[in-house]
């Protein structure tokens, strides 16, 4: 399953308001994650089953260290279905 980034970015954008009530206007590329979304550890875990789930991608948690803003999760994820 190919996708492009904006792909990515659309259904990243999307999970992220309507599960975690981020605000659509602060998902930036360089957003970090926990300190302008307002993502927390647990909230991390559970974008990581809801990617894994919608991108049909498995993800080892050690990986997802690096992902530190939207772009990097965006670029991550492309990578990963990509590959």
């Amino acid at each position: 399953m190919n996708m492009d980034l904006s792909e990515i970015q659309e259904k990243i954008k999307a999970f992220l308001t309507e599960e975690f009530e981020v605000e659509e206007a602060s998902i930036k590329p360089t957003a970090q994650l926990k300190k302008d979304l307002g993502i927390d550890s647990l909230e991390v875990v559970d974008i990581v089953v809801e990617v894994e789930k919608e991108f049909g991608v498995k993800i080892k948690s050690e990986d997802f260290k690096e992902v530190k803003t939207f772009g990097d999760l965006c670029e991550f994820i492309e990578r990963k279905v990509n590959d």
